[in-house]
C-alpha cells in the first residue's frame, strides 16, 4: 500500500504524539467494508492536522474483536488507535476468552459516526410501508424470517427488539456477513432485514430492496423520505451501529486529546461532506469525553437486550 507523506511540519510545542512522524492506524475489519472505506476517507485530513503519517492496518474478524485485541497490549505512548465499529457496546456481552476486557483496555478517542440501519424487504414483497409489515407478520402467525449478518450483529439485535416491542415473532436466521444476507433477501428466503445505509443503498436505488424505516432516532440522510421505526409508532427506537476511535489504556491524556481533534476536523470537513452523506455514514465526533458517555450507555442499552432475548454466540 503506498505511503502519504505528511503536508504540515510538526509544530515544535505539540505533545509527542506525532514525534516518529507515523502513527499506527489499526482498521478492526477488512478492506472494503464502511470501516475501512471511513478510514480510508479521513486520514489525509487527520495527516495534515496532525503533522503525521498515519499507517493504516486492517485485522478484521469477530466483529471487530481481532483489531481490537491488537490494539490492547500496544505500548501506551501515542503511537497506536485502533477505529472500530459497534462491536465495542455488543461485543462484552457476547464474547469471553477475549484476552482483554472492553472496559479496561482502551482510552476512549472520539466517536466519527452513527451507521444508520434500514429495515428492508425485498422489492417485489406485497409491502409497501411500515404498516404493511406489520400486519403482514401478525397475519402470519411467527411463519416469517428474518436474516442477519451474524448472532448479535447490529442487524439481529435491531430485528430482536423490533420484534420484541411490536409483540411479534419471526424465526432469526444468521448468515456469515451482510452479502449473504442481502442474498437470501432478494431470494425471498426471508421476509426483511435491517442493513447498514451503505451496504443496500445500491439495490434501494435500483428497486431490488425497498426501505420501510430508518433504525436510527432521526432519519438516514441518504433516504429522507424513509420514516424511522420510531416515527412509525414505535416510540423510543433506535438501534444502531457508530465508528470510533480508541487508544490503548493508560495513553497520556494530551495524545488522545490530539488525535481527537484531529478526527473531529475530519468529520467536518467541507471536503469530505458529500462522501459521507452518498455512504450513509453520518458524523458524530465530539471527544474523549462525550464518546465515553455515549459508550456507556451504549453498552447497557445493548447488554440489557442481549440478556433479555437469550442471544448467545455459537461456538
Amino acid at each position: 500500500m503506498p505511503t502519504r507523506r505528511a503536508l504540515l511540519a510538526l509544530p515544535l510545542a505539540a505533545p509527542a504524539l506525532a514525534q516518529t512522524r507515523q502513527l499506527r492506524l489499526i482498521i478492526a475489519f477488512p478492506p472494503g467494508g464502511s470501516t475501512d472505506v471511513l478510514a480510508r476517507l479521513v486520514a489525509p485530513v487527520m495527516e495534515r492536522a496532525l503533522g503525521a503519517q498515519l499507517i493504516l492496518e486492517n485485522r478484521g474478524g469477530a466483529n471487530g474483536a481481532i483489531g481490537m485485541g491488537a490494539a490492547a497490549p500496544a505500548a501506551p505512548d501515542g503511537g497506536t488507535f485502533v477505529l472500530d465499529a459497534g462491536g465495542a457496546a455488543t461485543n462484552p456481552h457476547l464474547m469471553r476468552g477475549l484476552g482483554f476486557d472492553y472496559a479496561t483496555a482502551f482510552a476512549p478517542v472520539t466517536q466519527m459516526t452513527v451507521l444508520p440501519a434500514l429495515l428492508v424487504v425485498r422489492g417485489e414483497a406485497p409491502i409497501t410501508d411500515f404498516a404493511q409489515f406489520v400486519a403482514h407478520l401478525r397475519a402470519n402467525g411467527g411463519r416469517e424470517s428474518y436474516g442477519s449478518s451474524g448472532v448479535g450483529t447490529g442487524s439481529h439485535l435491531a430485528a430482536a427488539l423490533l420484534m420484541r416491542r411490536l409483540g411479534l415473532e419471526a424465526t432469526h436466521i444468521p448468515f456469515r456477513g451482510g452479502a449473504d444476507q442481502l442474498v437470501a433477501l432478494r431470494r425471498g428466503d426471508t421476509l426483511f432485514t435491517f442493513s447498514t445505509v451503505p451496504t443496500i443503498a445500491g439495490g434501494i436505488r435500483d428497486g431490488a430492496i425497498r426501505p420501510l424505516a430508518a433504525s436510527t432516532p432521526r432519519r438516514a440522510s441518504a433516504f429522507p423520505a424513509v420514516p424511522t421505526v420510531a416515527e412509525s409508532g414505535v416510540e423510543g427506537f433506535g438501534v444502531f451501529d457508530f465508528h470510533a476511535l480508541y487508544a490503548p489504556a493508560g495513553t497520556p491524556a494530551e495524545h488522545v486529546q490530539r488525535m481527537a481533534e484531529a478526527a473531529m476536523a475530519a468529520m467536518r470537513s467541507p471536503e469530505l461532506a458529500g462522501r459521507f452523506s452518498q455512504l450513509g455514514l453520518e458524523p458524530a465526533a465530539e471527544g474523549p469525553a462525550a464518546f465515553a458517555s455515549f459508550l456507556g450507555a451504549q453498552r447497557e442499552r445493548m447488554g440489557a437486550l442481549i440478556r433479555e432475548e437469550g442471544i448467545r454466540l455459537e461456538g
